[in-house]
Protein backbone atom coordinates (compact mmCIF):
# COMPACT_ATOMS: atom_id res chain seq x y z
CA UNK A 1 0.00 0.00 0.00
CA UNK A 2 1.46 3.38 -0.97
CA UNK A 3 0.74 6.80 0.49
CA UNK A 4 -0.90 9.26 -1.83
CA UNK A 5 -0.98 13.03 -1.53
CA UNK A 6 -4.36 14.50 -0.65
CA UNK A 7 -6.43 15.73 -3.57
CA UNK A 8 -7.47 19.37 -3.80
CA UNK A 9 -10.90 18.74 -2.13
CA UNK A 10 -9.24 16.65 0.61
CA UNK A 11 -6.64 19.37 1.19
CA UNK A 12 -9.35 22.02 1.42
CA UNK A 13 -11.27 19.89 3.93
CA UNK A 14 -8.14 19.44 6.09
CA UNK A 15 -7.50 23.18 6.02
CA UNK A 16 -11.08 23.84 7.15
CA UNK A 17 -10.53 21.45 10.07
CA UNK A 18 -7.29 23.23 10.99
CA UNK A 19 -9.03 26.63 10.82
CA UNK A 20 -11.80 25.37 13.10
CA UNK A 21 -9.25 23.97 15.57
CA UNK A 22 -7.35 27.26 15.53
CA UNK A 23 -10.52 29.08 16.53
CA UNK A 24 -11.09 26.52 19.31
CA UNK A 25 -7.49 26.96 20.48
CA UNK A 26 -7.88 30.73 20.52
CA UNK A 27 -11.03 30.46 22.61
CA UNK A 28 -9.25 28.13 25.06
CA UNK A 29 -6.24 30.47 25.25
CA UNK A 30 -8.53 33.37 26.08
CA UNK A 31 -10.17 31.27 28.80
CA UNK A 32 -6.68 30.56 30.16
CA UNK A 33 -5.85 34.27 30.00
CA UNK A 34 -9.00 35.10 31.97
CA UNK A 35 -8.00 32.61 34.67
CA UNK A 36 -4.49 34.10 34.71
CA UNK A 37 -6.02 37.56 35.25
CA UNK A 38 -8.04 36.18 38.17
CA UNK A 39 -4.87 34.68 39.64
CA UNK A 40 -3.17 38.05 39.17
CA UNK A 41 -5.88 39.82 41.17
CA UNK A 42 -5.42 37.37 44.04
CA UNK A 43 -1.63 37.85 43.90
CA UNK A 44 -2.05 41.63 44.07
CA UNK A 45 -4.18 41.32 47.21
CA UNK A 46 -1.66 38.92 48.77
CA UNK A 47 1.33 41.01 47.63
CA UNK A 48 2.92 37.97 45.96
CA UNK A 49 5.03 38.03 42.78
CA UNK A 50 3.72 37.34 39.29
CA UNK A 51 6.64 35.33 37.90
CA UNK A 52 7.48 32.03 39.61
CA UNK A 53 10.16 30.17 37.63
CA UNK A 54 9.77 26.94 39.59
CA UNK A 55 6.01 26.92 38.93
CA UNK A 56 6.49 27.49 35.19
CA UNK A 57 9.16 24.77 35.07
CA UNK A 58 6.77 22.33 36.77
CA UNK A 59 3.97 23.19 34.31
CA UNK A 60 6.21 22.56 31.31
CA UNK A 61 7.67 19.35 32.78
CA UNK A 62 4.15 18.07 33.47
CA UNK A 63 3.01 18.78 29.91
CA UNK A 64 6.05 17.02 28.47
CA UNK A 65 5.25 13.93 30.52
CA UNK A 66 1.66 13.68 29.27
CA UNK A 67 2.43 14.62 25.66
CA UNK A 68 1.36 11.77 23.38
CA UNK A 69 2.56 13.28 20.07
CA UNK A 70 2.93 13.75 17.19
CA UNK A 71 4.01 17.15 18.60
CA UNK A 72 7.58 16.62 19.84
CA UNK A 73 8.16 17.14 23.57
CA UNK A 74 11.00 19.59 22.87
CA UNK A 75 8.48 21.78 21.04
CA UNK A 76 6.26 22.01 24.11
CA UNK A 77 8.52 24.31 26.16
CA UNK A 78 8.81 27.23 23.68
CA UNK A 79 5.08 27.08 22.86
CA UNK A 80 4.01 27.23 26.51
CA UNK A 81 6.61 29.83 27.41
CA UNK A 82 4.98 32.17 24.91
CA UNK A 83 1.50 31.33 26.22
CA UNK A 84 2.58 31.97 29.81
CA UNK A 85 4.43 35.13 28.76
CA UNK A 86 1.32 36.53 27.06
CA UNK A 87 -0.85 35.68 30.08
CA UNK A 88 1.72 37.09 32.53
CA UNK A 89 1.78 40.39 30.63
CA UNK A 90 -1.94 40.82 31.38
CA UNK A 91 -1.10 40.87 35.10
CA UNK A 92 1.86 43.26 34.96
CA UNK A 93 4.56 44.21 32.43
CA UNK A 94 7.84 42.34 32.95
CA UNK A 95 10.89 44.57 32.40
CA UNK A 96 13.96 42.61 31.36
CA UNK A 97 17.46 44.07 30.95
CA UNK A 98 20.04 42.38 28.73
CA UNK A 99 23.16 43.22 26.75
CA UNK A 100 21.99 44.98 23.59
CA UNK A 101 21.41 46.46 21.13
CA UNK A 102 18.65 44.61 19.25
CA UNK A 103 19.75 41.36 17.67
CA UNK A 104 22.23 40.12 20.29
CA UNK A 105 22.34 36.56 21.59
CA UNK A 106 21.54 38.05 25.02
CA UNK A 107 18.27 39.40 23.62
CA UNK A 108 17.53 36.01 22.10
CA UNK A 109 18.21 34.35 25.46
CA UNK A 110 15.91 36.82 27.26
CA UNK A 111 13.08 36.22 24.78
CA UNK A 112 13.61 32.46 24.92
CA UNK A 113 13.35 32.45 28.72
CA UNK A 114 10.58 35.00 29.34
CA UNK A 115 8.74 34.92 26.01
CA UNK A 116 8.14 37.84 23.68
CA UNK A 117 5.57 39.66 25.86
CA UNK A 118 8.14 41.60 27.89
CA UNK A 119 9.38 45.18 28.08
CA UNK A 120 12.83 44.98 26.48
CA UNK A 121 15.63 46.99 28.09
CA UNK A 122 18.85 46.66 26.04
CA UNK A 123 22.00 47.73 27.90
CA UNK A 124 25.51 48.61 26.77
CA UNK A 125 27.29 45.94 28.86
CA UNK A 126 26.99 43.57 31.81
CA UNK A 127 27.74 46.37 34.30
CA UNK A 128 24.67 48.28 33.10
CA UNK A 129 22.48 45.14 33.28
CA UNK A 130 23.49 44.66 36.92
CA UNK A 131 23.01 48.38 37.65
CA UNK A 132 19.48 48.78 36.22
CA UNK A 133 18.35 45.52 37.83
CA UNK A 134 19.81 46.52 41.21
CA UNK A 135 18.18 49.95 41.01
CA UNK A 136 14.76 48.52 40.20
CA UNK A 137 14.53 50.03 36.72
CA UNK A 138 14.37 46.43 35.46
CA UNK A 139 12.61 43.52 37.13
CA UNK A 140 15.12 40.99 35.82
CA UNK A 141 18.50 40.94 34.11
CA UNK A 142 19.97 38.39 31.72
CA UNK A 143 23.77 38.06 31.41
CA UNK A 144 26.09 35.48 29.83
CA UNK A 145 28.10 33.52 32.40
CA UNK A 146 29.79 30.73 30.43
CA UNK A 147 30.61 29.69 26.87
CA UNK A 148 31.41 26.10 25.93
CA UNK A 149 34.48 27.25 23.96
CA UNK A 150 35.76 30.38 25.68
CA UNK A 151 34.93 29.41 29.28
CA UNK A 152 33.43 31.67 31.94
CA UNK A 153 32.48 35.30 31.34
CA UNK A 154 34.70 36.75 34.04
CA UNK A 155 33.06 40.18 34.26
CA UNK A 156 29.67 38.65 35.05
CA UNK A 157 31.20 36.50 37.80
CA UNK A 158 33.01 39.48 39.34
CA UNK A 159 29.82 41.56 39.43
CA UNK A 160 28.07 38.96 41.60
CA UNK A 161 30.47 39.88 44.41
CA UNK A 162 29.62 43.58 44.44
CA UNK A 163 25.83 43.55 43.96
CA UNK A 164 22.91 42.06 45.94
CA UNK A 165 21.41 40.37 42.88
CA UNK A 166 20.83 36.62 42.88
CA UNK A 167 20.09 34.03 40.19
CA UNK A 168 16.52 32.77 39.75
CA UNK A 169 16.97 30.96 36.45
CA UNK A 170 19.27 29.89 33.66
CA UNK A 171 18.99 29.34 29.95
CA UNK A 172 21.47 28.12 27.37
CA UNK A 173 21.60 29.01 23.72
CA UNK A 174 23.12 27.22 20.75
CA UNK A 175 25.37 29.95 19.33
CA UNK A 176 25.35 29.89 15.54
CA UNK A 177 27.53 32.67 14.22
CA UNK A 178 26.76 33.97 10.74
CA UNK A 179 28.64 36.35 8.46
CA UNK A 180 26.28 39.20 7.58
CA UNK A 181 26.61 41.86 4.87
CA UNK A 182 24.46 44.39 3.05
CA UNK A 183 25.33 42.78 -0.31
CA UNK A 184 25.10 39.05 -1.03
CA UNK A 185 28.79 38.46 -1.78
CA UNK A 186 32.19 38.07 -0.15
CA UNK A 187 33.88 40.15 -2.85
CA UNK A 188 35.44 43.48 -1.92
CA UNK A 189 35.14 42.92 1.80
CA UNK A 190 37.52 45.09 3.85
CA UNK A 191 36.74 44.25 7.50
CA UNK A 192 34.71 41.90 9.68
CA UNK A 193 33.26 43.63 12.76
CA UNK A 194 32.28 41.57 15.81
CA UNK A 195 32.75 41.10 19.52
CA UNK A 196 36.27 39.74 20.27
CA UNK A 197 34.78 36.46 21.54
CA UNK A 198 32.88 35.93 18.28
CA UNK A 199 36.02 36.65 16.25
CA UNK A 200 37.85 34.01 18.33
CA UNK A 201 35.01 31.49 17.89
CA UNK A 202 35.20 31.91 14.08
CA UNK A 203 39.00 32.06 13.76
CA UNK A 204 39.32 28.94 11.57
CA UNK A 205 36.61 29.91 9.10
CA UNK A 206 37.90 33.47 8.77
CA UNK A 207 41.46 32.25 8.25
CA UNK A 208 40.37 29.85 5.51
CA UNK A 209 37.87 32.06 3.67
CA UNK A 210 38.95 35.64 4.41
CA UNK A 211 42.66 35.41 5.31
CA UNK A 212 43.50 38.98 4.28
CA UNK A 213 40.41 40.73 5.61
CA UNK A 214 40.78 42.87 8.76
CA UNK A 215 39.13 41.55 11.94
CA UNK A 216 37.77 44.59 13.79
CA UNK A 217 36.66 44.14 17.43
CA UNK A 218 33.54 46.08 18.47
CA UNK A 219 31.39 46.22 21.62
CA UNK A 220 28.88 43.56 20.51
CA UNK A 221 27.93 41.38 17.57
CA UNK A 222 24.78 43.44 17.10
CA UNK A 223 26.93 46.59 16.84
CA UNK A 224 29.00 44.80 14.17
CA UNK A 225 25.78 44.02 12.28
CA UNK A 226 24.66 47.62 12.58
CA UNK A 227 27.98 48.85 11.18
CA UNK A 228 27.72 46.35 8.31
CA UNK A 229 24.30 47.78 7.44
CA UNK A 230 25.85 51.24 6.98
CA UNK A 231 28.86 50.26 4.83
CA UNK A 232 28.96 47.56 2.10
CA UNK A 233 32.71 47.14 2.67
CA UNK A 234 32.03 45.80 6.17
CA UNK A 235 30.57 42.53 7.41
CA UNK A 236 29.39 41.52 10.84
CA UNK A 237 29.28 38.24 12.74
CA UNK A 238 25.94 37.76 14.46
CA UNK A 239 22.71 35.79 14.65
CA UNK A 240 20.04 35.40 11.99
CA UNK A 241 17.86 37.57 14.23
CA UNK A 242 20.43 40.37 13.77
CA UNK A 243 20.38 39.81 9.99
CA UNK A 244 16.62 40.33 10.00
CA UNK A 245 16.86 43.29 12.37
CA UNK A 246 19.37 45.17 10.19
CA UNK A 247 18.28 43.98 6.74
CA UNK A 248 21.46 42.03 5.96
CA UNK A 249 22.28 39.00 3.80
CA UNK A 250 23.69 35.85 5.42
CA UNK A 251 26.82 35.39 3.27
CA UNK A 252 28.33 32.75 5.56
CA UNK A 253 26.10 30.48 7.65
CA UNK A 254 27.15 28.82 10.93
CA UNK A 255 30.80 29.84 10.59
CA UNK A 256 31.77 29.10 14.22
CA UNK A 257 34.61 26.59 14.52
CA UNK A 258 32.70 24.42 17.02
CA UNK A 259 29.30 23.28 15.68
CA UNK A 260 28.17 22.59 19.27
CA UNK A 261 29.07 26.04 20.63
CA UNK A 262 26.68 27.05 23.45
CA UNK A 263 26.44 30.00 25.81
CA UNK A 264 24.84 29.77 29.24
CA UNK A 265 22.96 32.79 30.61
CA UNK A 266 21.93 33.63 34.17
CA UNK A 267 18.61 35.32 34.98
CA UNK A 268 19.01 37.82 37.84
CA UNK A 269 16.76 39.77 40.19
CA UNK A 270 16.86 41.67 43.49
CA UNK A 271 15.92 39.83 46.72
CA UNK A 272 13.77 42.77 47.88
CA UNK A 273 11.51 42.39 44.85
CA UNK A 274 11.43 38.65 44.26
CA UNK A 275 11.65 35.61 46.57
CA UNK A 276 14.13 32.86 45.95
CA UNK A 277 12.50 30.10 43.86
CA UNK A 278 11.19 27.08 45.70
CA UNK A 279 12.06 23.50 44.88
CA UNK A 280 11.10 22.37 41.35
CA UNK A 281 12.64 18.88 41.44
CA UNK A 282 15.35 19.72 38.88
CA UNK A 283 17.39 22.45 40.54
CA UNK A 284 20.84 23.97 40.70
CA UNK A 285 22.39 25.92 43.58
CA UNK A 286 25.17 28.39 42.76
CA UNK A 287 27.51 29.84 45.37
CA UNK A 288 30.80 31.69 45.71
CA UNK A 289 33.19 30.92 48.55
CA UNK A 290 36.75 31.54 49.67
CA UNK A 291 38.92 29.81 52.24
CA UNK A 292 41.92 30.89 54.26
CA UNK A 293 45.17 30.09 52.45
CA UNK A 294 46.43 27.20 54.60
CA UNK A 295 47.30 23.53 54.01
CA UNK A 296 44.22 21.34 53.61
CA UNK A 297 41.77 24.22 53.23
CA UNK A 298 40.56 23.06 49.81
CA UNK A 299 40.09 19.51 51.08
CA UNK A 300 38.05 20.74 54.05
CA UNK A 301 35.85 22.75 51.69
CA UNK A 302 34.95 19.68 49.61
CA UNK A 303 34.43 17.21 52.48
CA UNK A 304 30.83 18.30 53.34
CA UNK A 305 29.76 17.78 49.73
CA UNK A 306 31.23 14.28 49.60
CA UNK A 307 29.90 13.36 53.04
CA UNK A 308 26.31 14.16 52.07
CA UNK A 309 26.45 12.92 48.47
CA UNK A 310 25.98 16.33 46.82
CA UNK A 311 27.20 16.52 43.22
CA UNK A 312 29.31 19.49 42.17
CA UNK A 313 28.60 20.29 38.51
CA UNK A 314 30.85 23.34 38.11
CA UNK A 315 33.94 24.72 39.84
CA UNK A 316 35.70 27.94 38.78
CA UNK A 317 38.29 30.09 40.51
CA UNK A 318 38.79 33.86 40.23
CA UNK A 319 41.54 35.99 41.83
CA UNK A 320 40.34 37.96 44.86
CA UNK A 321 42.48 40.94 43.75
CA UNK A 322 43.73 41.38 47.29
CA UNK A 323 47.40 41.07 46.39
CA UNK A 324 47.66 38.04 48.69
CA UNK A 325 47.24 35.26 46.08
CA UNK A 326 43.74 34.56 47.36
CA UNK A 327 40.87 33.24 45.24
CA UNK A 328 37.11 33.09 45.11
CA UNK A 329 35.61 29.76 44.05
CA UNK A 330 32.37 29.68 42.06
CA UNK A 331 30.53 26.38 42.56
CA UNK A 332 27.35 24.87 41.10
CA UNK A 333 25.68 22.09 43.07
CA UNK A 334 22.97 19.73 41.93
CA UNK A 335 19.84 20.16 44.04
CA UNK A 336 18.00 22.70 46.19
CA UNK A 337 18.69 23.76 49.82
CA UNK A 338 15.24 22.34 50.68
CA UNK A 339 16.68 18.91 49.78
CA UNK A 340 18.02 17.68 53.16
CA UNK A 341 21.45 16.52 51.85
CA UNK A 342 22.04 19.86 50.10
CA UNK A 343 20.84 21.97 53.03
CA UNK A 344 23.01 20.05 55.52
CA UNK A 345 26.08 20.18 53.25
CA UNK A 346 25.69 23.95 52.76
CA UNK A 347 25.41 24.51 56.52
CA UNK A 348 28.64 22.57 57.12
CA UNK A 349 30.41 24.21 54.19
CA UNK A 350 29.61 27.67 55.57
CA UNK A 351 31.54 26.88 58.79
CA UNK A 352 34.81 26.11 56.94
CA UNK A 353 34.71 29.09 54.54
CA UNK A 354 36.18 32.51 55.13
CA UNK A 355 33.59 33.93 52.69
CA UNK A 356 30.29 32.25 51.74
CA UNK A 357 27.48 33.56 49.51
CA UNK A 358 24.65 31.67 47.82
CA UNK A 359 24.27 33.26 44.38
CA UNK A 360 20.97 31.57 43.68
CA UNK A 361 18.88 28.41 43.58
CA UNK A 362 16.87 27.88 40.42
CA UNK A 363 15.31 25.31 38.04
CA UNK A 364 17.76 23.77 35.60
CA UNK A 365 17.41 24.60 31.93
CA UNK A 366 16.00 21.35 30.52
CA UNK A 367 14.56 22.50 27.16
Amino acid sequence: MTDTAPTAPELLALRHQIDALDRDLLALLNRRASLAQAVGEIKKKEGSVVFRPEREAQVIDGLKQVNAGPLRSESVAPIWREIMSACRSLETPTRVAYMGPAGTFSEEAALGYFGASIVRMPCANADEVFHVTTSGAADFGVVPVENSNEGVVTRSLDLFLTTPLFIIGETSLMVRQNLLRSIDSLEGLEAVCAHPQALAQCHGWLSNHLPHVERRPVSSNAEGARLASTNPALAGIASERAASEYGLHVVGRAIQDDPHNRTRFAVLTHPDRHPRPGRSGHDCTSLVVSVVNRPGAMHDMLVPLKRHGVSMTRFESRPARSGQWEYYFYIDLQGHPEDPPVGTALAELRTVCDFFKVLGTYPLDTH
